[in-house]
This record gives C-alpha cells, structure tokens and sequence, in this order.
C-alpha cells in the first residue's frame, strides 16, 4: 500500500451504513472503522456526532472546504465595517461611556448626601 493516498469521498448512504452499522451491533471506532475500510476513527467519530445531531440528512451534506455561514461570510474573523458605520459606533460608545460615568457621580453625590442628612438627624 502506497503512503501517500488521495481523499477518500464517501457518499451519504455509506456513512449512514457505517454509523447504524456500528451502533446497532455495538461496535467500536476501530472496529469499525477495519470492517468498512475506514482510515481514522476520527472520520467515523465526527459522523457519528453529525448523525446524532442533525439526523441522517446531515450525513448527505458536502461538507469539504472553508465553512461559510448563511449570508456567505466566512465564520471566523467578523467582516470589516464600513469606515462611517465604525466611526457611528465608536462615538456612540464614547457617549455611553460618558453617561455612564454622569450617573455613576450622581448617585455617588446622593448617596453623599444622603448620609449627610442621616447624621445631622
């Protein structure tokens, strides 16, 4: 057998044999894995997980290259904003911080006050 192979595809009814295959008669990743000519229990482990979540149409899903989400944006590092809408956010930050720190000093003056009042009675 040559080191070097190129990916195996598998279709959706073969992984779906596989994975009832294995939990009905209670068998191993490996064992498994030997029976049906598949390298790796990882592969057979993450179908089996993909099987349990989403049922058996999720075995039959392309799932090769970079994952997208459903608008086509790729998941991971959120996309850019635009300079204006970047510019809107960071100086509506800066305000709520501001009003933030308003009201923290307000309550901080009542409560001072307060305390005032209590020890004059």
């Amino acid at each position: 057998m040559p080191k070097w192979q190129p990916n195996k595809r598998y279709t959706g009814e073969f992984k779906q044999n596989a994975v009832e295959y294995m939990r009905e008669n209670k068998l191993s990743y490996k064992e498994t894995g030997k029976l049906f000519e598949i390298n790796g229990e990882d592969r057979l482990r993450s179908w089996e997980r993909i099987y349990l979540e989403e049922g058996v149409q999720g075995l039959y899903i392309e799932r090769r290259g970079r994952a997208r989400s459903v608008d086509g944006v790729y998941k991971g590092r959120p996309p850019k904003l635009e300079k204006k809408v970047e510019e809107d956010l960071i100086a509506e930050n800066q305000r709520l911080r501001m009003e933030n720190d308003y009201l923290k000093k307000l309550s901080a003056l009542v409560l001072e006050r307060q305390l005032q009042e209590k020890k004059r009675k």
